[in-house]
């Protein structure tokens, strides 16, 4: 038995020298084949523009391509819990936004645990939303609005890229502050949501700045307000709901996650390489001239924001009984 011992001891201490040495050499290598960034909205919005936008300087950077990959639908509770149930291998990222931080209090049966199921990557940037019109609608100020819906109770629509999404919560928000009562119209992504605007369908929409800059630029749309408690200056001349409704504030945000487990040396080279993206000229050019100011920290940053996020929201969903459907 004495001879038997040192033997096995011997054997299983090789084995697991062998398997650190395998995991090791497996992180060392990383990555072998592409990484795709799971957007959990339609092709066409704000997140989507942001993820292929920053695909494109972390492909650079890990030299490998990165993949954006549109898995919408259930307020991004489809393509986030794709992530969630993803392997833990730095090979499938969620592109995560303000929903994240709402759907725990939204949904308190979410497939997976919001807290628990994700390792943070990075916070990418935040920004406000804009309240537009089309071009042509009769509303010209956050004032004009204000007037015709307490007019009008439940009459005036406003769009959202989905239940949950900062697009409605923003409306929500507005309505609870203002007083008045608006009707709330999901869509599956900000591009359907957008497009029933510009036809007409839909009066308005509290829009992430990166969805409708180009459309405001143009002259399609049209500015009423941003959320933030100050001017944007991404959006000159457009002033804050704030003057018209003391103490609205809304934020839009954009994160990456890796499935928990991730193992952390994969975590920091994720980090590195979406970091040196959101801190290109490329990226900041386009980025920043849409309201979005770049963040580009450490996983505890993206962590510790979202967390108060959570917690800042949970409130507004109990008051308003905001529901997913």
């Amino acid at each position: 038995m004495s001879f038997r011992i040192p033997s096995l001891a011997r054997r299983l201490a090789g084995a697991f020298a062998l398997a650190a040495f395998a995991a090791g050499a497996a992180v060392a290598a990383y990555p072998e084949h592409p990484v795709r960034l799971v957007v959990p909205f339609a092709p066409g919005g704000g997140t989507d523009l942001i993820a292929r936008t920053l695909g494109i300087g972390m492909s650079q950077a890990l030299g490998q391509p990165v993949i954006v990959d549109n898995k919408p639908g259930a307020g991004t509770i489809i393509g986030t819990d794709a992530v969630a149930k993803s392997p833990a291998d730095g090979y499938t990222l969620v592109v995560a936004s303000f929903a994240h931080a709402v759907n725990p209090s939204l949904m308190p049966k979410l497939p997976y645990a919001t807290g628990k199921a994700f390792a943070p990557v990075m916070l990418i940037g935040r920004g406000p939303n804009v309240l537009v019109v089309r071009a042509d609608s009769p509303f010209k100020s956050v004032k004009d609005i204000l007037e015709a819906a307490r007019a009008r109770p439940d009459k005036l629509t406003y769009a959202s890229q989905g239940n949950g999404t900062s697009a409605h919560l923003a409306g929500e928000m507005f309505d609870n502050l203002a007083k008045v009562k608006m009707v709330h119209v999901p869509y599956k992504g900000a591009g359907p949501a957008l497009t029933d605007v510009l036809g007409g369908q839909v009066d308005m929409m509290f829009a992430t700045a990166s969805a409708v800059s180009a459309l405001v630029e143009s002259g399609r749309l049209r500015a009423l307000a941003v959320t933030s408690p100050q001017p944007s200056a991404a959006f000159k001349g457009v002033p804050p709901v704030a003057e018209s409704v003391p103490g609205y504030a809304v934020e839009s945000w954009y994160g990456l996650y890796a499935p928990a487990g991730t193992p952390p040396d994969i975590v920091a080279r994720l980090n590195a390489a979406a970091k040196k993206a959101a801190q290109s000229p490329e990226f900041r050019q386009k980025i920043e001239q849409e309201g979005l100011a770049v963040s580009a920290g450490s996983p505890q940053e993206l962590d510790a924001y979202v967390r108060g996020e959570e917690v800042r929201w949970r409130k507004v969903v109990k008051e308003n009984n905001v529901k997913a459907e």
